[in-house]
């Protein structure tokens, strides 16, 4: 996980002078018995570490708890407020604009933090100048390129495609089993409602047995590619 977090010093980033930077979130939640808490986060920083390192933008250290209340009384969840992580947002955008840096690509790893979409609203009522990534389409792009078997719907926690993203980026985290975690809920109606405990004994919704690490370069490959149009918003260019 270390070397997901930036070693860049001042003198670094002063002769970069990037416009833009990147800031992963995460999670510290239950994957299941094989994968650990910090998946999201590891998620999270392995997209916006290659898109920092693609573009030479400022990469930030991650986010790493967050809005995991569905996961509530489930082992190892700990959560943050959805008001709580409004305002580290928008203390980091304010920050960061105050530092010479107007440009903040927000790359969410954990489904679970919807204010994130209204923090990127609010922040662009003015101009441009935040994003989230990836959104839907992004996702859709990267599972096509890497030929995914299960779908977003059925692929929601710590199936293939997570699974996958690991294998090949930080692959000493998975622990023994996880292809025995298959576990399908695609249906999820009441999810707000019941929680991840109503639709999962075993905390896997998707089919963490079909991940390999030749799909996550693939995901990765395509998530950079797509990060090309967000940036080109957002920098004004």
């Amino acid at each position: 996980m270390d070397a997901l977090i930036t070693a860049a010093t001042s003198a670094d980033e002063r002769r970069r002078g990037a416009k833009v930077a990147v800031l992963p979130v995460g999670s510290f939640e239950q994957h299941g018995d094989h994968l650990p808490l910090t998946t999201d986060t590891v998620v999270a920083s392995l997209i916006a570490q290659r898109i920092a390192t693609d573009y030479d933008l400022f990469l930030l250290p991650p986010v790493t708890v967050s809005c995991s209340h569905e996961h509530a009384h489930m082992p190892g969840t700990v959560s943050i407020s959805a008001a709580t992580l409004y305002a580290v947002i928008n203390d980091i955008r304010k920050s960061l604009q105050a530092s010479g840096v107007p440009g903040l690509l927000i790359v969410n790893g954990h489904g679970g933090n919807y204010v994130l979409s209204n923090v990127v609203q609010e922040a662009n009522v003015d101009g441009p100048r935040v994003a989230l990534f990836p959104v839907r389409e992004d996702w859709h792009r990267a599972r096509e390129a890497a030929v995914l078997e299960s779908s977003g719907a059925e692929d929601m926690h710590g199936g293939e495609l997570e699974v996958s993203l690991l294998l090949h980026g930080a692959p000493h985290l998975i622990r023994e089993g996880v292809e025995q975690d298959d576990h399908d809920a695609p249906e999820r109606p009441h999810l707000l409602t019941l929680g991840m405990a109503g639709y999962t004994k075993n905390g896997i919704i998707g089919r963490p047995s079909l991940g390999t690490a030749a799909k996550g370069q693939a995901i990765l490959d395509s998530l950079s590619r797509s990060a090309a149009a967000h940036l080109s918003i957002i920098a004004g260019t």
